[in-house]
């Protein structure tokens, strides 16, 4: 990889690297901290680096920085103690993104990091595996949960409308 590919996937990737991590984060300085540590590890290893692969390196060097970092700093929250089925919002919305994005946040980070890149940024399955390092099984596994949980917690069209 060049110096002028290594600008490009800067100018390419970063906005897209920040919506993913500040999404599953909901921290803005955290979010622009993982994305220059992920650039920074590009950097130092740039000549190891094949520029077709440069986007399946940003998103697991960035997934793997932000799950090293929350459990460093054990902001893990754990989702609450009831089982998915019996979980729904008994809140009124009036803003249907409002309440998505309250369902999403409530999701258990693996869940959510493996929603956000498959419903929010596009990602295949085996990509998100890749990314992740999870199999791509169990990335069909989380997301399915991940979904009946949205699906509980929001409820019924009629209660956004």
């Amino acid at each position: 990889m060049t110096v002028r590919e290594f600008n490009l996937s800067v100018d390419e990737y970063a906005d897209r690297l920040y919506r993913f991590i500040l999404k599953s984060v909901r921290d803005t300085h955290f979010a622009e901290d993982i994305v220059q540590d992920s650039f920074e590890r590009l950097w130092k290893n740039v000549s190891q680096v094949n520029n077709e692969k440069v986007k399946s390196y940003l998103f697991t060097t960035a997934y793997h920085a932000m799950i090293d970092r929350i459990r460093k700093e054990k902001r893990v929250t754990l989702l609450e103690t009831l089982p998915y089925e019996h979980e729904t919002t008994q809140t009124g919305y009036s803003d249907a993104r409002e309440c998505l994005n309250e369902a999403v946040n409530r999701l258990p980070e693996v869940q959510r990091s493996v929603l956000i890149l498959r419903d929010f940024e596009g990602y295949t399955y085996e990509e998100i595996g890749e990314l992740t390092g999870l199999s791509e099984s169990q990335v069909k596994v989380y997301i399915y949960r991940a979904r009946v949980f949205l699906k509980n917690f929001i409820g019924k069209m009629d209660v956004l409308v």
